[in-house]
């Protein structure tokens, strides 16, 4: 069995800037893996051409199973609207996560995270790495109750707040959401956090380390797979962890074979 979790930068090349599907097709279909989750995906915005590349993603694992769970309707980083509970934003430009699977997905279920209060500062590429401070933006959590070879298992995407602390206080969200659903568990995904305070706030166990971000020369790990106790006693042994350099996004895809 093959796990990824990849954050997309909406599909957009670090080396021209523009977003490509044969491109984005290329991308996730040399990852190959058999159960993927994304972060940064647009469904319907004209950024990215109107694409639902979580479909895409889809089509090139071959997969059967996908699901894209918006976090904001609009434009990231400019207007947008948060989304209530009964709301996914559906024929409205969209951004947020997807899962893909080729096993079957028994249920699926979509949990929201609150933005940070404080607007916080980054660097925004373009801009001479100058520090800029931005608003956060509210954020969700995708999860699905997957029938794999090895048995049920809950795999969940997310895609954490940058914001310090804020992104820590989200993690612990996750977890206790989780919790209402069937175990053994699985969180993949962007949580803007290194591995460290993944490890000390979770006590999940990470299936891989690996630096992910920058893609050009990775310095820290800010992507990560972690199981749950069930998930460990579950799944067998990690074979290999992978981070291969891809044609988009600033971010590498955390690839872990298992058996």
């Amino acid at each position: 069995m093959r796990l990824a979790t990849f954050n997309l930068l909406h599909g957009r090349s670090p080396d021209d800037g523009l977003v490509d599907p044969e491109r984005l097709t290329a991308a996730v279909g040399a990852i190959d893996a058999d159960i993927l989750t994304l972060q940064e995906v647009d469904r319907d915005q004209s950024r990215s051409g109107g694409l639902d590349q979580t479909a895409i993603a889809a089509r090139a694992l071959g997969a059967a199973e996908h699901r894209f769970a918006a976090a904001l309707v609009g434009t990231p980083g400019g207007v947008f609207r948060r989304l209530r509970a009964d709301d996914d934003g559906f024929g409205q430009p969209c951004y947020g996560v997807g899962l893909v699977s080729r096993y079957p997905v028994v249920s699926w279920q979509v949990f929201r995270l609150r933005s940070s209060p404080v607007r916080s500062p980054m660097v925004v590429p373009g801009m001479g790495r100058r520090l800029v401070l931005l608003d956060d933006e509210p954020r969700v959590v995708l999860a699905a109750v997957v029938q794999t070879p090895l048995g049920r298992l809950t795999v969940a995407a997310t895609h954490l707040s940058f914001v310090p602390g804020w992104n820590v206080l989200q993690l612990r969200q996750v977890l206790r959401a989780l919790r209402s659903l069937p175990g053994p568990r699985l969180l993949m995904g962007d949580l803007n956090l290194p591995a460290g305070a993944v490890r000390l706030v979770t006590r999940w166990r990470p299936l891989g380390g690996a630096r992910t971000f920058p893609s050009v020369v990775p310095r820290v790990q800010l992507d990560h797979m972690l199981a749950d106790p069930d998930a460990l006693a579950m799944l067998p042994p990690v074979r290999d962890v992978h981070t291969p350099l891809s044609v988009v996004s600033d971010h590498r895809p955390l690839v872990i074979d298992l058996g």
